[in-house]
C-alpha cells in the first residue's frame, strides 16, 4: 500500500486528484483541507482539519494521523488566487497568498520529512505565471510571485534531500476549470478541466521522480 498526501482537497482540483488516487486500490490518501467536514468520504480517504490561512498554522492533528504511516508522495495543491491590480493590494492579501502558497507548503514539508519513505516524491503545483519567461497576466503579481518561489524551494530541496532519496519537483499548470479560477476570473473558461488534470498528475507523482528531480515542468498547451 502506498500513502500518498494531498494538501487541499476540499474543491477543486484537489478534490478530483484524490478522487483520481482512490482509485488505485493500492493507494491511500491523506488529504487536508480546511473544512472539518470534507465533500467526500472513502474507506482510504484519512482526512485532516488544517487551518491553512493562519500565520501560525497548527500541524498537530495532521502529524498525529501519520504516525503509524511512511509516506509515499506528498502534492501541495492547496492555494490560494487574489485577482487584483498591483496597486490594490493590501498587506494582508499579499501577506495570505504567500502564507498558504509558499510558506504553508515550506514549513509543512519541515516537518512531514521523518514521515517520508526513501524513494518518495514531493510535487509542489505551481503555475504557468510562476514560470520564468511565461506570459504574464494583470492581477496576478502576488499569486505569480508566491508560485515563482515554490519553484525555487523545488530546486533547493532537491538538493538538501538527496541524501534521504527524496525527489522533489514542481509542475507549473497552466489554467484548469475550478471554482478557484472561476471566483478570480468569472467567465474564462479553461482549455482542461480539473478530472483530466488530475490524471496526468497521478502519473507523475507514481513515476515522474523516476526521470526528474529539482525540476519545475511547464504543464500547458499554450507556449511560455
Amino acid at each position: 500500500m502506498k500513502f500518498i498526501l494531498i494538501t487541499g482537497i476540499g474543491r477543486g482540483l484537489g478534490a478530483s486528484l484524490a478522487k483520481r488516487l482512490l482509485q488505485d486500490e493500492n493507494i491511500t490518501v491523506v488529504g487536508t483541507t480546511r473544512s472539518a467536514f470534507p465533500r467526500f468520504a472513502h474507506d482510504r480517504l484519512i482526512s485532516v482539519s488544517v487551518n491553512t490561512t493562519s500565520d501560525k498554522v497548527d500541524f498537530t492533528e495532521l502529524l498525529k494521523a501519520l504516525e503509524p504511516i511512511k509516506l509515499n508522495a506528498v502534492i501541495h495543491n492547496a492555494a490560494v488566487l487574489i485577482n487584483k491590480p498591483f496597486g490594490d493590494y493590501s498587506e494582508e492579501e499579499v501577506k495570505e497568498l504567500f502564507q498558504v502558497n509558499f510558506f504553508n507548503p515550506f514549513l509543512m514539508t519541515q516537518q512531514l520529512i521523518p514521515f517520508m519513505a526513501s524513494g518518495s516524491h514531493i510535487v509542489h503545483i505551481g503555475s504557468m505565471g510562476g514560470f520564468q519567461g511565461s506570459m504574464k497576466f494583470p492581477g496576478l503579481s502576488a499569486y505569480s510571485a508566491s508560485k515563482g518561489a515554490l519553484g525555487i524551494l523545488t530546486e533547493c530541496l532537491a538538493e538538501e534531500l538527496k541524501t534521504l532519496d527524496i525527489r522533489v519537483n514542481c509542475l507549473a499548470l497552466g489554467s484548469v476549470n475550478t471554482e478557484m479560477l472561476a471566483e478570480a476570473f468569472p467567465g474564462y473558461k479553461a482549455p482542461l478541466n480539473p478530472d483530466e488534470m488530475a490524471d496526468f498528475i497521478y502519473d507523475f507523482v507514481l513515476n515522474g521522480h523516476r526521470f526528474f528531480n529539482g525540476k519545475t515542468l511547464p504543464v500547458s498547451v499554450s507556449v511560455p
